[in-house]
């Protein structure tokens, strides 16, 4: 195991090194407010500059960008990225050649689906399909869905919310079966989300809301238990078709940070033919 993290370190600094020195080719002086100066070769900063203005020492940055094996901490690497104008990913990826902890920084949730989702979720029908972001808004939803899920009261700003959808209706009228073991893991993946946005005020208030409004989110939430989002089977009952027996699968959104797709696929043979009759309903 040694072996394989000493190869791996070994590997890490040099991409880490030219990793730098091609960020620092593109960022000019004008860029960061210097005067071009004379003789120079190259377009970029020199390794002084990006010193200079990190606020580390010119040797160390040197050695960093040359690879050689030295202990970064967050915050140093921090100034560096800003100087090199690095965006999210960039930022990341240093973290990750540095070999120091990197800690996302949250992002505003997002709350609209492009064109190209919408006709995803569209062609899935049959099959129950909806886009949620962390907090289990609903984005978008295909018809099958809608019809399936969307028949409680909802709270009157946009865009819906499931975990609303499910805690303010009566036992009866749920369309979720086996409520006491289902709930619980959607309360503990919301908290697993909620972990990167805590202090949020749009957090802090819909979880207040609700929790005033359910006593049974109130409790699941006081738990304090965690869940990532996975594969699950959920029985569904709905007025038409009767029990639905279903499998959710969640999809990552590649530009969409903390939004999923969840398509929920027959699990049985009966299932697959009382779904499709929700769509002709």
């Amino acid at each position: 195991m040694g072996d394989v993290t000493m190869g791996t370190t070994q590997r890490r600094r040099p991409e880490l090194a030219a990793f730098l020195r091609t960020r620092r080719a593109r960022v000019t002086p004008a860029d960061v407010g210097m005067p071009p100066g004379f003789r120079r070769r190259t377009p970029g900063l020199r390794r002084e500059e990006v010193a200079q203005l990190s606020g580390v020492g010119v040797t160390w940055y040197t050695w960093l960008e040359q690879g050689r094996p030295i202990n970064a901490s967050a915050q140093v690497l921090e100034a560096v990225a800003r100087t090199l104008r690095l965006d999210p990913p960039e930022r990341e990826h240093l973290y990750h050649l540095a070999e120091v902890p990197y800690e996302h920084v949250p992002e505003a949730l997002a709350q609209t689906v492009g064109p190209e989702v919408l006709g995803i979720i569209e062609a899935l029908a049959p099959r129950p399909a909806v886009v949620y972001n962390s907090r289990y808004d609903i984005l978008a939803a295909n018809s099958v869905y809608r019809d399936l899920f969307l028949s409680g009261p909802m709270p009157a700003e946009r865009p819906p919310n499931a975990l609303w959808a499910l805690f303010t209706v009566p036992d009866d009228d749920c369309p979720l079966m086996f409520r006491d073991t289902e709930l619980p893991v959607m309360v503990a993946t919301l908290r697993a989300a909620y972990g990167l946005h805590a202090g949020e005020p749009v957090w802090e208030d819909f979880i207040r809301r609700l929790s005033a409004t359910s006593p049974l989110f109130a409790r699941l939430w006081e738990s304090g238990d965690v869940a990532e989002p996975g594969r699950r089977v959920k029985t569904f009952r709905h007025a038409r078709t009767g029990e639905l027996r279903m499998t959710s699968v969640s999809l990552s959104i590649n530009g969409m940070p903390e939004c999923r797709i969840v398509v929920y696929t027959p699990d049985d043979e009966e299932t697959a033919r009382r779904t499709a009759l929700l769509r002709r309903a």
